[in-house]
């Protein structure tokens, strides 16, 4: 039997030389398609509509040059010259053959990097913040945390077949950026009386029905992350529905049995895994914490940069909109956004990611994130390295300064490729951006978050946009609902929707006709979209989606 902990690179040629198996026993008929299914799941492989699929695990999203690197050979050598970032913080492969999948996790291997539980009814990629480590209000370093959820959940026998798929963030900073309520389970690192532990959230979820997650602990101490975590799992293995695959998440055994009922059950559960744990997870901390130790910072003189912009209006502008404040005198953390006129949102072709290696190496100490917006992050760069960063990356057609505008539009592939989706979602969020670059209203409009779905399943994470659109078959047409006031961060709430549903050629439109209602009623050029949504409620932007009486 292989360890996966002591032999990972092994471990995970077994897992690929098993799959390379199966796919011979499909392909000389010996597994039928129902057989193939589970097998294929396991190993993080979906059948979309043109192609099969391989969805890889970028744990929290961090992941190195040579990482990134290894993708970019996978992308070139056996799909079409790229891949596609998630908001869950992996990356998919949309057009592999299915020969050629054993190969591709052989590769993957290579580079320390799986497709392990990235489908099926378990718990999948534990994601949070893209800034971790490196962002100015946090409270403590999420991935140790994140990487011990990791080890301890990979292949954990109990939890491989629970009643549906299982989703965990983990959160560092003051401000959430993990988007923690819309989790199965959301963490929180906080801190009290000097000592670090964690707001526990249970319960949320997207798809066909959106819910906010609940606190069922307050102030969990750090040390007992595990079993506490391990206590909700047992609890809703046992609770959770299998009767209706609809409803069996999580979120929908907290709202049917309430969470008080819940949380005597987990606690009680924890009482009895507290016991037996050994104590060796906070051994395994210490470890955790030296691999995600701070890199050697270095201090140098930023006049380059403060040269650069009073110089150079275009790097200003990127440097205004693409850069988060960093822990580090003299540091920024760079946001590299993959939504450039005409792109497919998370998209990065091999080329791209091979530079965005060289760059991490060259300029932000080796360190990569791949962020929950599909966007990627260079979380530690010196800002006397920015203009050298920013012509790189401008030559490369990497440099939009757009980060968290209108046009920094989230996307799933919709009916482009998947076989689960109902309308397009692709060409929405291009079109939607050339009409608001037409109008060279991208600066004006400032911050501005919309999400798109191509189907009920959400994995754009329409419900938290402050203007979702969300694409559906209606009588065997593309219809799109409109909903207002999501918010995944600063106020957590669910977007509403606003009416009826608009054909696909009238959904820029009436998001341009929305665009102008808010930029009439806004009190100052600094009051965001959401704010003044907050402040006059939605009327007046229901008015201006719905000028005459509401679509068929």
């Amino acid at each position: 039997m292989f360890d996966a902990a002591a032999e990972p690179q092994a471990y995970l040629r077994h897992r690929a030389a098993q799959f390379r198996a199966q796919v011979a026993r499909r392909l000389d008929g010996s597994l039928t398609e129902d057989e193939f299914r589970p097998l294929r799941l396991m190993n993080g492989v979906y059948l979309q509509l043109h192609a099969y699929m391989l969805r890889v695990a970028i744990p929290y999203g961090t992941i190195s040059p040579d990482q990134i690197r290894g993708l970019a050979h996978i992308a070139d050598r056996w799909d079409r010259g790229y891949g596609h970032f998630t908001t869950r913080q992996n990356m998919q492969f949309n057009w592999p053959r299915l020969v050629d999948i054993p190969d591709m996790l052989d590769a993957l291997a290579d580079v320390g990097l799986h497709a392990i539980q990235t489908s099926g009814n378990t718990i999948r990629n534990v994601t949070t913040d893209a800034f971790a480590g490196a962002a100015a209000d946090e409270v403590d370093d999420p991935r140790p945390w994140a990487e011990l959820l990791r080890l301890w959940s990979t292949d954990h026998a109990e939890f491989q077949f629970l009643p549906r798929k299982f989703k965990i963030a983990v959160s560092g900073g003051a401000r959430d950026r993990a988007l923690v309520p819309a989790h199965d389970i959301g963490l929180r690192l906080v801190r009290r009386d000097g000592q670090v532990g964690f707001q526990v959230w249970i319960g949320g979820g997207l798809g066909r029905t959106p819910l906010l997650g609940q606190v069922v602990r307050q102030f969990l101490p750090a040390g007992d992350l595990l079993p506490y975590v391990e206590a909700i799992l047992a609890a809703y293995n046992l609770s959770g529905r299998r009767d209706n695959k609809y409803k069996a998440r999580i979120k929908i055994t907290v709202a049917e049995r309430g969470i008080d009922v819940m949380r005597d059950e987990i606690e009680a559960e924890f009482l009895r895994r507290r016991a037996v744990f050994t104590g060796i997870d906070l051994d395994l901390m210490d470890g955790l914490r030296a691999r995600f130790a701070a890199p050697d910072f270095r201090a140098a003189d930023d006049a380059p940069y403060e040269a650069a912009r009073a110089a150079r209006p275009g790097f200003r502008a990127w440097t205004d909109t693409n850069l988060s404040a960093h822990r580090v005198p003299g540091y920024a953390s760079v946001t590299v956004t993959l939504k450039a006129p005409g792109a497919t949102p998370g998209d990065c072709s091999g080329a791209q990611m091979r530079l965005l290696a060289d760059l991490a190496e060259r300029h932000a100490h080796g360190d990569l994130r791949i962020a929950h917006d599909q966007n990627v992050v260079l979380p530690h760069v010196h800002r006397a390295e920015l203009p050298a960063l920013y012509d790189a990356l401008r030559t490369a057609g990497l440099a939009t300064a757009n980060a968290g505008h209108i046009t920094d539009i989230v996307a799933c592939p919709g009916m482009d490729f998947c076989t689960l989706a109902t309308a397009r979602s692709i060409p929405v969020a291009q079109e939607l951006a050339a009409y608001v670059r037409e109008r060279e209203l991208e600066h004006d409009i400032g911050h501005f978050d919309v999400r798109i779905s191509g189907c009920i399943n959400a994995c754009g994470h329409h419900h938290l946009g402050h203007v979702g659109i969300l694409g559906l078959d209606r009588a065997g047409v593309e219809n799109y609902q409109i909903t207002l006031g999501g918010d995944g961060y600063d106020q957590p709430a669910i977007g509403e929707r606003a009416g009826a549903g608009f054909p696909y050629d009238q959904v820029v439109p009436a998001i341009g006709r929305l665009i102008d209602a808010y930029l009439a009623v806004r009190e100052t050029p600094e009051e965001r979209f959401i704010d003044a949504l907050r402040r006059l409620g939605p009327a007046p932007f229901k008015a201006a989606l719905y000028p005459e009486p509401a679509h068929a």
